[in-house]
């Protein structure tokens, strides 16, 4: 696996890339190995860009972390045979599957 080298750019330096992805006919994956940043940090600044990305707003899992609304008491778990499964669709065709016991 490549080493990815971190490079800080601001806005016009993101949107610049972001119009060579739009020329270059590759994938997210395939440009962003090329010019050696992760898929992530492409699809984060076409959102900032794009204005669909408030950067004044917490990102939604740190606000779920902070509410007290959002906790879910399994009870306990004791080692006498308690099963415990959780299935969560992340969304983009990832399903987190947790089994205890």
């Amino acid at each position: 696996m490549q080493q990815i080298k971190r490079v800080r750019r601001g806005a016009a330096g993101w949107s610049e890339v972001l119009g060579r992805f739009g020329k270059s006919g590759l994938t997210v994956r395939s440009f962003c190995d090329r010019e050696g940043f992760s898929p992530a940090s492409l699809y984060r600044w076409r959102a900032i860009l794009s204005g669909s990305l408030d950067l004044a707003q917490p990102p939604k899992s740190a606000r779920l972390a902070n509410s007290s609304t959002d906790f879910v008491d399994l009870g306990a778990l004791s080692a006498s045979g308690s099963r415990f499964e959780v299935r969560l669709d992340l969304g983009g065709g990832v399903l987190l599957h947790l089994v205890r016991g």
